[in-house]
């Protein structure tokens, strides 16, 4: 009887070698062992297959040349035929481990690929990100440069605009330049006088000019428009007296001035703001009092340094603060 295998992993009838090596390549399997069943049940199929086939009594025909021609084939032990069989899986099996070792590197190489396309693509996009970052940041920072100029100009014409209403020329005058700069100047530290020591001099009439404007903010606290309408005429006052210095009428003022009481003398501290300036309070001929400014103490000067107190305490949103 011949003897075939059988495998004892899914109990697969083989009839050859070569059907053991495909199932072990294809499985997995193995553990194979010799089996006669396998054969007889092969044969018991095909002759029931083949049962109304008249040639199947018919015996096999060879050709004398082929039986000639063809080497026998020794037959295999059983001890060959498990050890060519166990030779069969170990090949195989060496085989499906290098494939496996193969497909793994070629996993690793495309992983390798991958991170490496991968970390590239992560440069050009932060070497990108940057790049609009820094001209988001180069079109805020020219923003907010045209924005700082924009206000600027608009706070140069509207200095310019409040100089041309009080009848003064657009930019400070030399006069005005200088009086900003002394108050600029650091002031010395007092120093120590002895007992005997003659007494300081008396404040500048800057100094004086500027009193008497905090004072008026300080009386009138949160009444801004009163005060602004106050300081606006006492540069009017200024302002016409520097251009004519000749016209008495620009020099003499009414008490009884109904326009002058509602903006500067209903004011604490407006006439004595006038009176530092070198107004005299004087009498009329119909017995009424009028403030007097001699033409000799209508100086430039101090007109120009009235001018510069009054345009800083109406430009200065923090003057009297202090």
């Amino acid at each position: 009887m011949a003897l075939s295998l059988v495998c004892k992993d899914c109990h697969l009838p083989l009839r050859s070698v070569a059907e053991v090596q495909e199932h072990g390549e294809t499985t997995g399997h193995s553990n194979f062992e010799e089996s006669t069943e396998a054969v007889l049940s092969l044969a018991v199929q095909w002759i029931m297959e083949h049962e109304e086939d008249p040639e199947a009594e018919s015996p096999l025909l060879v050709a004398k040349d082929q039986q000639q021609a063809a080497t026998p084939k020794r037959q295999l032990t059983p001890e060959e035929a498990k050890k060519e069989a166990e030779e069969l899986i170990r090949k195989a099996k060496a085989k499906r481990e290098r494939e496996e070792r193969e497909s793994e590197r070629l996993r690793e190489q495309e992983r390798i690929r991958s991170g490496k396309e991968l970390a590239q693509a992560k440069r050009l996009e932060d070497d990108l990100q940057l790049k609009r970052n820094m001209e988001a940041r180069r079109i805020e920072k020219a923003e907010a440069a045209r924005a700082k100029e924009r206000i600027r100009a608009k706070l140069e014409e509207d200095r310019k605009e409040r100089r041309r209403k009080l009848g003064l020329p657009e930019e400070p005058t030399e006069a005005e330049k200088q009086a900003a700069a002394e108050k600029a100047k650091p002031q010395p530290a007092p120093e120590q006088r002895s007992v005997n020591a003659p007494p300081p001099p008396r404040a500048t009439i800057a100094e004086q000019l500027r009193k008497h404007l905090v004072n008026m903010k300080k009386a009138h606290a949160g009444e801004d428009e009163r005060i602004k309408t106050c300081w606006a005429t006492l540069m009017k006052y200024c302002g016409n007296i520097a251009q004519n210095p000749a016209e008495e009428k620009f020099r003499r003022i009414r008490l009884s001035n109904a326009a002058f009481q509602t903006r500067v003398g209903s004011v604490t501290g407006g006439i004595d703001f006038l009176k530092t300036l070198g107004f005299d309070l004087v009498s009329e001929a119909d017995g009424s009092q009028a403030l007097f400014l001699p033409q000799d103490k209508a100086t430039r000067d101090v007109l120009n340094v009235a001018g510069a107190e009054l345009n800083s305490a109406m430009t200065n949103p923090y003057f009297g603060m202090l």
